[in-house]
């Protein structure tokens, strides 16, 4: 006896239709593989095994373990950030709405990893840290890929200039292999692994632009008209004073070039400030420098703070 399929199944069924036929595939092919397809469970979608097996130790001190682990979860997150900033550069319709939405979210993201610093300043032994932060070396936290794409996706190049040099480049330079090569030799990072002075690079910054400048620069350039700010600029005037929408724009700002940078910042103070002169990170950069908004002033939306806010950006923090 054949069952007769509900009014609820049948509607499901004509929908399934109507997307298979849209691809041209054949719906009965692919209820077939229903059938002798294995019912999923949590370990094998999370692929629990896979991610509990990546983290390997250099040494047998038990708070590399936490050091390891603290720096993966900060990896998932930039990925996160990532994935709703894609969203908003590539929507088909950016209302205030969504963009005011993505906004929040990523900066509770933010938010997350900003008060997860208290895991590395609180949730490992000095004397751990101090013996096995040698075996780091020359690996160094600003050769997070992902946190330079959530920088060159959030605003316009120029803006993550060094502070020094920043006069020197223009939005309306013209924007030519010449300009994105000479801009990247100044981008404000390089000061924690260049002597200025003399030009040399060090290994540290060798290795990660012969790693990623190429898709750094491929990166930029598609970015430049779909990074946060270039987005926000295309919106109707009426929008851009919208105060929700500035409000979100304002607080992503604030709080991933102060907030996070000044937890990263005394959480690097904690471990590496322990005489009259701070310890070299493991990178050997001028982390201090590299690190405080004062010097740096990286500003994603310059234009919605004003002239004294941008002149203060990070001075009185301490």
């Amino acid at each position: 006896m054949i069952k007769e399929n509900s009014p609820e199944t049948q509607q499901q069924l004509d929908a399934l239709s109507e997307k298979f036929d849209a691809m041209g595939q054949n719906l009965n092919h692919h209820l077939e593989g229903f059938v002798h397809g294995k019912p999923i469970n949590y370990w094998d979608y999370i692929q629990t095994d896979v991610l509990l097996n990546l983290q390997v130790q250099r040494t047998l001190i038990p708070d590399e373990m936490v050091f390891i682990m603290y720096h993966q979860v900060n990896e998932l997150l930039f990925k996160m950030i990532l994935w709703e900033i894609e969203q908003v550069a590539y929507a088909a319709e950016l209302t205030i709405a969504l963009f005011s939405s993505k906004l929040d979210r990523i900066s509770r993201y933010f938010d997350m990893l900003t008060s997860s610093f208290n895991i590395m300043r609180e949730g490992m032994e000095m004397e751990q840290y101090l013996k096995f932060r040698r075996t780091l070396s020359p690996a160094s936290g600003f050769q997070s890929a992902q946190y330079r794409l959530i920088e060159f996706s959030s605003t316009e190049f120029c803006n993550l200039i060094d502070a020094r040099f920043r006069n020197d480049f223009s939005s309306d330079d013209i924007k030519d292999d010449l300009f994105y090569n000479k801009a990247f030799e100044h981008l404000y990072w390089q000061a924690a692994g260049k002597d200025y002075s003399t030009g040399e690079k060090s290994y540290t910054l060798k290795e990660f632009e012969l790693k990623y400048k190429e898709e750094f620069i491929r990166f930029i350039k598609r970015y430049e008209s779909l990074n946060l700010w270039s987005k926000f600029k295309t919106l109707p005037l009426s929008d851009q004073k919208d105060a929700t929408l500035l409000k979100a724009m304002r607080h992503y700002d604030y709080t991933v070039n102060i907030q996070w940078v000044m937890a990263h910042y005394h959480a690097a103070l904690h471990y590496l400030n322990q005489g009259k002169e701070p310890l070299e990170a493991t990178g050997g950069s001028d982390w201090v420098k590299y690190m405080h908004p004062k010097y740096q002033k990286r500003i994603f939306f310059p234009e919605l703070w004003s002239e004294n806010e941008r002149d203060e950006w990070g001075q009185n923090i301490n």
